[in-house]
């Protein structure tokens, strides 16, 4: 087997050096996490039931137009993928109150709200993943107002869409 070279580690996945340029591996790990990696875990079998979630979603999102990063499964941990830029952005699209919605607001747990709801986090581990509002995003550049329009028409047209 031809070793590569790592180019970044998560919780659930090691990201390698593709074939062309342009390209990564993605390997998907057994490694289980929790409560932003407190509770840390292994379940046999995890990569290969997310390889194969992950290229159905990636599949159907690309037949109704939203572009991902997947280009084909390898085998059943991996994936080649396109090496992206990552904006430092997680986005939260909420359709019913649940998890830290209801603990910060107090809102029973199951409610519906009225209408879809976005929320942002900045993905930082080391802080928390800290919900910020679409003022700290522009503000410190995590990402442009054109990027943040069309993050935030996808986000809400894959909801739908799932």
């Amino acid at each position: 087997m031809t070793r590569r070279r790592k180019i970044y580690e998560g919780k659930a996945k090691i990201l390698y050096e593709g074939p062309e340029p342009g390209t990564l591996i993605q390997y998907f790990k057994d490694d289980a996490t929790a409560f932003n990696a407190q509770k840390k875990g292994t379940i046999s079998g995890k990569g290969v039931i997310n390889n194969r979630v992950s290229e159905h979603v990636f599949t159907r999102l690309s037949h109704i137009g939203i572009p991902t990063h997947f280009i084909r499964r390898l085998n059943m941990r991996e994936q080649l993928i396109r090496q992206v830029e990552i904006v430092p952005i997680e986005v939260i699209v909420r359709n019913v109150a649940a998890g830290t919605l209801s603990k910060r607001l107090g809102i029973e747990e199951g409610t519906p709200l009225p209408h879809t709801l976005l929320e942002y986090c900045y993905k930082d581990d080391s802080l928390g993943d800290p919900l910020v509002a679409e003022e700290h995003i522009a503000c410190f550049g995590w990402a442009t107002q054109e990027e943040m329009q069309d993050i935030s028409s996808m986000a809400i047209r894959i909801n739908d869409f799932l």
